[in-house]
């Protein structure tokens, strides 16, 4: 049984940010362990129990310490698993840090497919400098790359934004088109692909990195937040050849950007790649399971998805602030509610799968709102 005493939250958060607030903001110390939060985007299996009880035993020293000075160390472990050369690697306070040095000093203007992640139209030095391509919804929003690429050429815009897979669709662009894409749009200065759920989208990981010495303007962004995680530890990067770009990034981010706990974080990548590979395929089995669940509840559509998330339409009869704040209140579950996502309606919901267990009550939850609304509004 649900329990039946509501949550109280501090709703005025949600107008405060074009992010979801932060769960413990939203309900306090007290309730945040009986809150199941679908809005945390990311691994829920990785870091693994033995290496966080590492971070942990290492804490005292490591907050006493001095991050590096030399970059090049936690570069090297990075590179190890993603097998590219370290020295097109740079490492960022979470990606949002490397997506704003970039929008803010190194772009003059960029087509930005919308919907997407805010970061990338809040970000941008001057509002007119970002160049908004409407996704159609009565195509489930996907980016079509001919009608995009044609559309960047006709209005003379400079740099491209691709998200893959898409954020918040969960469309997933086969690697194929994606290089078809930049063969064509080599004449840009920059193509930022954002990859951040990429590990999620298929056993083979269908990445653009073993490519990016053949594209001089690519710059590829990942949020370890997302594929590893660890949001709490601000860790991104960016991979690209341009040695120009590595070049002014560099020089434009402080030095200790990063904090030593996420440095030890990264000295550990190596040895526990197995574990994190394991984890990510269990992830992508486990939206499998939330993918057909939710597919076959009445009064709910949901997106194709590449991702561990899923875009959740609603036409049950309430609007997705109104099916947020229900979840939240009634049955303790917290979803993005995408109405404030520019280029989409106020009907969309977006839900991260937390594992089958949790899952299970979200479905459950579903199910009975699906009863006690879409009945009525049919």
């Amino acid at each position: 049984m649900f329990k039946t005493k509501k949550v109280r939250i501090n709703r005025h958060l949600f107008y405060e940010t074009s992010h979801s607030p932060a769960l413990i903001d939203i309900v306090g110390p007290q309730l945040i362990k009986k809150v199941i939060d679908f809005c945390f985007v990311a691994n829920p299996y990785y870091p693994d129990y033995k290496l966080l009880k590492k971070l942990q035993k290492c804490l005292p020293y490591v907050i006493k310490a001095y991050p590096s000075s030399n970059p090049g160390i936690s570069q090297c472990h990075l590179a190890s698993v993603l097998n590219v050369n370290s020295d097109n690697i740079i490492i960022g306070n979470g990606a949002t840090e490397l997506i704003t040095i970039i929008e803010k000093d190194l772009i003059d203007d960029i087509a930005i497919p919308i919907p997407t992640f805010s970061e990338y139209t809040d970000k941008i030095r001057k509002q007119e400098s970002a160049k908004l391509f409407q996704l159609p919804a009565d195509n489930n929003y996907k980016l079509n790359l001919d009608k995009y690429a044609s559309w960047i050429n006709e209005n003379n815009i400079t740099s491209a934004l691709i998200i893959n897979p898409g954020n918040p669709t969960g469309e997933l662009i086969d690697i194929e088109r994606m290089i078809s894409f930049l063969d064509k749009m080599q004449h840009l200065k920059m193509i930022i692909v954002d990859e951040s759920f990429v590990d999620f989208a298929g056993i083979e990981i269908p990445t653009l990195l073993p490519h990016i010495n053949k594209y001089n303007n690519l710059m590829i962004v990942r949020s370890m937040s997302k594929h590893c995680g660890i949001p709490g530890l601000r860790l991104g990067y960016i991979c690209t050849a341009n040695n120009d770009f590595l070049s002014k990034l560099r020089k434009l981010l402080p030095v200790w950007n990063i904090n030593t706990l996420a440095e030890f974080f990264l000295k550990n990548l190596h040895a526990t790649n197995n574990i994190y590979h394991k984890a990510r395929i269990r992830v992508i089995s486990d939206v499998s399971y939330l993918y057909t669940s939710i597919s076959k509840i009445p009064g709910f559509y949901i997106y194709p998805t590449g991702s561990n998330f899923i875009l959740i339409k609603s036409e049950c009869g309430l609007n997705a602030t109104e099916l947020q704040q229900l979840l939240l209140e009634k049955y303790y579950l917290y979803v993005r509610d995408c109405s404030n996502k520019i280029g989409l309606d106020n009907m969309h919901i977006r839900v991260a799968s937390q594992g089958i267990k949790k899952d299970k009550k979200l479905i459950k939850a579903l199910v009975n709102i699906s009863k006690e609304y879409y009945s009525d509004k049919k």
